[in-house]
């Protein structure tokens, strides 16, 4: 009797140690750890795919990094904040992350459309490598610090087309009027150049095409575009997109939630959507191919090639917007000559490796 007490007085003792803490050596207490439970608003409808589910696939891969630690529940566009005000929302700690674009920021942080993409700028990869090695995300965190946010590249679509029109674009002249869904330094060009540039989500643009609210429309390319289904309101297909040759995704955190998350869980957040953005470019890259023979093939769509000297002056015009951009803010300078020296250091050394070998290939090939 004596005995069987004793045991039941220690594991009870046992036991409301281990519901409090664990003491495993003098001065050092292991508490329950935390679970931070977490909302991420996006520009992209929900489930939209590829840009849509890449947040999904981010949360679910820390969760299960995690082992459940960080919970993040996603919502699409709308269902807490609007598309456009998602950097607003993190920045002001509404929701503690947001997913989308730069450059949708541009009215309120300008120097943030380098980091989306600029007209005729770097491509994915080149894109990649100044944010993760020539020195473009430690100039991303130093211009959003100012509002309180933590960013990290979180996507990239690869070149995208140049956009869905009701009528053939043979000069600039074709452009005058034109009302365009055209985000970002794309659409000032675009404005510039005579049309009118207009800014609204991608959920919302087929009917604004439909509707005539808008005359042409830019979305993503061949996969994005079949699943929306712009063939059916638009005639004609037009590449190169000039306005995006590498478009950066994002995932903004709010600094003050970021800096309560220890510094595992920091790790994990960020390894799993650099992770998410390599897979992100990589499905890309894979749809794009059959979903622009569906469009052909079986839809009737009229692919153009814009024409030299429409390319041309917009280059000329870009070449001014961009300058215009950077103003006199010491920062955006900074990431102005970043972006630019990268940018004609990465097109010297094509001549030699991309820009080659795709020539040759394509020569060989008999395109």
């Amino acid at each position: 009797m004596f005995f069987r007490m004793w045991v039941v007085i220690w594991v009870g003792l046992l036991i409301g140690c281990a519901e409090e803490a664990i003491e495993t050596e003098p001065g050092k207490v292991l508490q329950p750890e935390k679970i931070f439970h977490w909302r991420l608003v996006t520009t992209w409808p929900k489930n939209f795919p590829g840009m849509g589910m890449a947040p999904e696939h981010m949360a679910d891969l820390i969760r299960e990094m995690s082992n459940g630690r960080l919970d993040i529940k996603v919502y699409g566009a709308g269902e807490i904040v609007p598309a456009m005000e998602i950097f607003e929302a993190v920045s002001q700690g509404t929701v503690q992350m947001g997913h989308g674009s730069a450059y949708y920021w541009r009215g309120s942080v300008p120097a943030a459309q380098f980091f989306t993409a600029v007209p005729f700028g770097l491509t994915a990869q080149e894109m990649n490598g100044w944010l993760l090695h020539g020195g473009g995300l430690a100039l991303w965190e130093e211009l959003y610090a100012r509002y309180d946010l933590v960013p990290i590249p979180a996507g990239n679509t690869g070149v995208q087309m140049a956009g869905w029109f009701n009528k053939e674009i043979n000069s600039l002249a074709d452009l005058q009027g034109v009302k365009m869904r055209i985000p970002g330094l794309g659409g000032e060009v675009f404005e510039a150049a005579g049309g009118t540039a207009v800014t609204i989500p991608g959920g919302e643009i087929f009917t604004s095409l439909q509707t005539g609210v808008i005359d042409a429309a830019e979305w993503v390319g061949p996969f994005n575009d079949l699943v929306i289904g712009f063939h059916q309101v638009a005639k004609y297909y037009y590449y190169p997109g000039w306005q995006e040759p590498g478009p950066n995704l994002e995932l903004i955190v709010n600094k003050q939630v970021w800096e309560t998350l220890p510094a595992d869980l920091q790790s994990i957040l960020r390894t799993a959507t650099l992770a998410v953005s390599n897979d992100v470019l990589a499905e890309y890259t894979a749809r794009n191919n059959a979903a622009l023979k569906e469009l052909v093939e079986q839809h009737g769509v009229k692919v153009r090639r814009l024409p030299d000297d429409v390319l041309a002056q917009l280059k000329l015009i870009s070449d001014e917007k961009v300058a215009e951009l950077v103003g006199d803010d010491e920062l955006s300078m900074r990431i102005y000559r970043s972006y630019e020296n990268f940018r004609k250091g990465v097109i010297d050394y094509n001549e030699y490796s991309e820009r080659a070998f795709m020539n040759i290939r394509a020569r060989l090939e008999g395109y």
